[in-house]
């Protein structure tokens, strides 16, 4: 896979989606179909192909769930059907195109019938295991030509030539044994035989084949697990410069971290619908980052020459200064910021001091987050940091860290922050995070921050979204005047960043990000700065009427606020950049300050 963004490739980009398409579609099949077996929905649709059963709860879980799997298999079928017939008409001299399509096809057509015997035959837990085992095989073999066709490869086959890519093959085959026995675990109802963690402690019964059947399930997590780990350290001194099978290995060991997690907390909590809902999915998510990872390593063909050479490469690198460069990779100040402002929806939220664990896990989760979308901003900007004169020095552009390091930390960081907060914080907490990251990294960074001059004033909703993480995470729910935190964090960020951008004009034009100063000139930038700084100081003194702050937060509004309007106007009137810095400066402490008073005003 390219580091670049102009690349060619071997297939149509209708064809690439399609398959794209397809790959997500089997993905969610199978999670659909391992949800059909945990809740035991199955029943709920009493035919089969179709499922005009009957619209109530049966045995405790809604007739949807077994509807929709049967919908997403038949879209499944029809799109992996025209895929198979396009590519053997298109694509036959690409084998990695048309024979993995054409086995997935035809275990497809197994599954169908399988899927038609389960349904009539519920109580046999070795066909749901076999069902699932034959649907990671389509997942895999999706996923082959899916990957194949957004490379820039034009490679005919895959090869494993080197101990890592053999190492990759043999932890993949854990984790389908794994995720198999899981299956078979739920679908037999051997969960109740283990009712400890991580052992079964003394339920397992001589009598009695549940407990063992937990256990042996526990005992290949345990094989599994090492393999994820080798694979993880191994891709860290082995694939710095290959940058999607070092994101997709240690996406897959950070997912197979979090569904042991999970299966963990479920057994706390008694298995709560929604945990076991997130446990399957991630599992799944487990297997199909490693189908990437081992297509991926196939493609690139490394020899184990090549894997000693990137090891060798890494020797010589100081630990410290690696710390600093993946610190710098979180853009630390920025974090610091959205941290007081989710510690400040908190302690308003809650009108008292939360919890020191409750902080702690919170600011942890929100830590990563903001860390690692920055992460994930400056990998996607990494080619144009090296055209400006503020960002040249930043560890990817200057060529401390290579992409794939800068992309993997990124990726890890956000996907340990969301799992961190389901189990430490809670589940809205956990959406509201996610929510953030995806905000940031594809709304702003990907597709608004070079489309329009809006960019900053739509993308602000990112930046704006730790107060009411923070809320949520002591509440559990969200309200009106969380809400209102939302929106001032939101009117904020526009005059924050323009003022930055007329001191950087120059650096956003050689890399054609268009900021406000660079589409439309200095001056108007200066009269938005104006403007939306009145809009912003309005908003900050009618809180109180909506609950938020008292008579001390009052006063330090009009203060702070008055303090920042006249910056603004100076801004407005004056010049050069002097004044311009200032109010970039001014205006991050005027925000810490506001969130400051409002918590003051909570606890008093």
């Amino acid at each position: 896979m390219s580091d670049h963004p102009e690349i060619s490739r071997p297939v149509s980009p209708g064809f690439r989606w399609l398959l794209l398409a397809i790959s997500i579609l089997t993905y969610f099949l199978i999670v659909l179909g391992i949800i059909l077996r945990v809740t035991r929905s199955g029943p709920a649709c009493p035919d089969w192909p179709t499922c005009s059963g009957y619209l109530q709860p049966a045995m405790g879980a809604p007739a949807l769930v077994p509807q929709l799997h049967r919908l997403v298999a038949m879209l499944s079928g029809l799109f992996l059907f025209a895929a198979a017939i396009l590519a053997w008409r298109r694509y036959r001299q690409y084998s990695w195109i048309v024979r993995p399509l054409l086995a997935a096809l035809a275990l497809f057509i197994v599954q169908i019938f399988l899927g038609g015997i389960i349904a009539f035959r519920e109580s046999l837990p070795y066909l749901a295991a076999l069902h699932l085992g034959l649907a990671l095989g389509v997942q895999a073999l999706v996923i082959v030509p899916t990957v194949f066709g957004f490379s820039d490869s034009n490679t005919l086959g895959l090869k494993f030539k080197s101990p890592f890519s053999r190492l990759s093959l043999w932890t993949m085959a854990a984790v389908l044994f794994l995720v198999a026995s899981g299956t078979w675990v739920a679908a037999s109802g051997a969960a109740s035989g283990c009712s400890g963690w991580p052992l079964c402690g003394e339920s397992i019964l001589p009598d009695s084949p549940l407990g063992w059947i937990n256990l042996v399930h526990r005992l290949f997590t345990l094989q599994a697990g090492i393999l994820v780990a080798v694979s993880v350290v191994q891709a860290w001194r082995t694939q710095r410069s290959q940058t999607a099978v070092l994101v997709s290995t240690t996406t897959a060991g950070v997912l197979f971290v979090s569904q042991a997690l999970m299966g963990a907390f479920e057994v706390a909590e008694n298995y709560p619908a929604y945990l076991l809902g997130l446990h399957v999915a991630t599992a799944a998510a487990v297997w199909s980052s490693l189908a990437i990872q081992v297509t991926l390593v196939g493609i690139t063909g490394q020899t184990k020459e090549e894997e000693w050479k990137e090891a060798a490469a890494i020797a010589g690198r100081s630990i410290r200064g690696l710390a600093r460069d993946f610190l710098m990779l979180t853009k630390p100040i920025v974090v610091a910021l959205l941290l007081v402002t989710t510690f400040a929806g908190m302690v308003v939220g809650g009108e008292a001091w939360p919890s020191l664990q409750l902080v702690f896990w919170t600011l942890l989760g929100g830590t990563l987050a903001a860390g690692g979308s920055g992460a994930i901003n400056q990998y996607i900007d990494r080619f144009d940091d090296e055209k400006m004169q503020r960002t040249a020095r930043r560890p990817i552009p200057s060529g401390r860290l290579t992409p794939g390091e800068g992309l993997a930390f990124g990726v890890a960081a956000a996907l340990i922050s969301f799992y961190l907060m389901v189990v430490f914080v809670n589940f809205l907490a956990a959406l509201l995070t996610l929510a953030g990251i995806v905000y940031y990294v594809l709304l702003y960074s990907i597709i608004l921050k070079k489309a329009t001059v809006q960019n900053i004033v739509i993308g602000g909703g990112a930046g704006a979204i730790p107060p009411l993480v923070g809320w949520a995470a002591v509440t559990g729910s969200l309200n009106v005047p969380a809400l209102f935190l939302f929106a001032v964090v939101f009117m904020w960020t526009p005059p924050h960043f323009w003022a930055l951008a007329l001191v950087r004009r120059n650096d956003y034009a050689r890399a054609g990000v268009p900021m406000l100063p660079v589409v439309r000139g200095e001056r108007e930038t200066r009269w938005q700065i104006f403007l939306y700084t009145i809009e912003l100081v309005a908003l900050t003194l009618v809180l109180p009427l909506f609950g938020l702050g008292g008579g001390i937060y009052l006063v330090s509004a009009a203060v702070l606020g008055g303090a920042l309007l006249y910056t603004a106007w100076k801004v407005w009137q004056g010049e050069g950049n002097k004044i311009a810095w200032k109010m970039y400066r001014y205006s991050s402490m005027y925000l810490a300050f506001l969130f400051l008073a409002l918590m003051v005003d909570a606890l008093l």
